[in-house]
């Protein structure tokens, strides 16, 4: 069986975080999103992928290549010009399929191997023209959902419906198998309100217009997560790192105590008096230490550098540095980040109360106690700054030194305190 992945997208909710990067590439525990997925269809018996790419194309192309030689898996790759929707997007796998039954996919899951074992399983046991596979939700006004019928086919979809109308909790989770015939249904498909081509109309014409039946498979054991706002990179970081296996490739100097499952990478070097606690990963020629204190599920990427400091839960992108005294709590850093000596982030409300995030101008709640901020890559910051929690700063900003950060910060600012007239906000020059 071949599989079709859509990764066109640009991630605007996850702003800062993909804007060097598209999505597919954040790392997770050492490899990029969409690593962990095609690694996980391998596994299941995909031989050909066909990747639909857009925002930051080459990034993409450039790290998979033809997949043969890192994955030893065939890559192929269509770029989607034109934001036109996802059956769009489904639509261009006709001919990669060639007649063949297909996995379709969004490609800003994470998904637990055994899923894509399972769900091509159920596929060729049931005979039937689609399968999808299915979660079950406490907030099924915020889904896809999908209402089956007394024999497990789907029945209804409905998008985000009010909890008056009753229809069930089970969502759509953006895994399907379909044989040829959903080319069809995709060709049928019209634009929506939204002027878009949704993959969720064409399942609708496949069902009521071709006779077609989608069994429904529900996910009730495994993990799964769409990764649609910065702090599920958190949750899809501590999945990865519960699995991870204990394996010291780097240096580890005199009077260093490393306890739990911890992956570090070659090259790496601890330096004496560094507590490292696992789950964690910690990838190659990154010095960390001396004295520095790396807390469960933390992942550092490459050439990175830990000093007299305490990260916990957190992700920590390549060629960053927390070097002097800064605390890093249930936070992401990107690239190229550079911390001042003791510049720290919250990670708690005084209340206790969930920390809430602002996403393209809406306010969010995260859902979680603990949440540190996000910061862009290319960012600095000045000596003693304070970053309040749940709070955003935009890549290539400078933030001056004995500042508190109380709002997101736009990319390319020089955010500053002035003694005698409060915050200032400027252009970085730089940028």
């Amino acid at each position: 069986m071949k599989a079709i992945i859509i990764a066109a997208g640009e991630g605007k909710r996850l702003r800062p975080i993909t804007s060097t990067h598209p999505k597919p590439l954040i790392p997770i525990a050492g490899k990029p999103l969409l690593e962990h997925t095609i690694l996980g269809l391998k596994n299941a018996g995909i031989k050909e992928i066909l990747l639909v790419v857009g925002y930051k194309d080459n990034l993409i192309k450039e790290y998979f290549g033809d997949g043969k030689e890192k994955f030893d898996i065939k890559i192929k790759y269509i770029k989607q010009e034109e934001q036109l929707g996802t059956a769009h997007a489904f639509g261009y796998g006709k001919n990669f399929a060639n007649n063949e039954s297909l996995l379709f996919m969004y490609g800003d899951l994470l998904v637990e191997p055994q899923v894509y074992k399972e769900i091509v399983h159920k596929f060729n046991e049931k005979r039937v023209e689609g399968i999808i596979l299915l979660n079950e939700v406490k907030n099924p006004e915020e889904f896809g959902i999908i209402s089956l019928n007394s024999k497990g086919f789907v029945e209804k979809i409905i998008e985000k419906p009010s909890r008056e109308m009753n229809v069930g909790n089970l969502a759509n989770a953006g895994v399907f198998i379909f044989n040829s015939n959903i080319f069809q249904a995709i060709e049928m498909t019209e634009k929506s309100i939204r002027e878009e081509y949704e993959f969720t109309d064409s399942m609708k014409i496949l069902i009521n217009q071709l006779n077609g039946r989608i069994k429904g498979y529900i996910n009730k054991n495994f993990f799964w997560s769409d990764i649609g706002l910065p702090w599920q990179f958190l949750d899809a970081n501590k999945f990865v790192l519960d699995k991870i296996e204990k394996k010291i490739l780097g240096n580890i100097e005199e009077n260093t105590q490393i306890s739990g499952n911890v992956y570090i990478g070659e090259r790496s070097t601890i330096r004496s008096g560094s507590y490292i606690q696992g789950p964690c990963y910690i990838g190659e020629n990154t010095l960390i230490g001396p004295n520095a204190f790396i807390r469960p599920y933390t992942s550092i990427g490459d050439k990175c550098h830990i000093g007299i400091s305490e990260v916990k839960n957190s992700i920590i992108f390549s060629n960053s540095n927390i070097p002097h005294f800064n605390y890093i709590g249930d936070s992401i850093i990107c690239e190229n980040v550079n911390f001042g000596a003791g510049s720290k982030i919250s990670n708690l409300r005084f209340d206790n109360k969930n920390v809430w995030v602002t996403i393209k101008g809406e306010q969010i709640d995260s859902g979680r106690r603990k949440l540190g901020a996000i910061i862009g890559p290319n960012v600095q910051t000045g000596i003693n700054t304070s970053i309040m929690c749940g709070k955003k700063i935009g890549e290539n900003s400078v933030i001056g030194a004995h500042t508190l950060v109380v709002e997101d910060v736009a990319p390319n600012t020089l955010y500053y305190n002035d003694p005698f007239k409060g915050i200032k906000k400027k252009r970085n020059p730089f940028y």
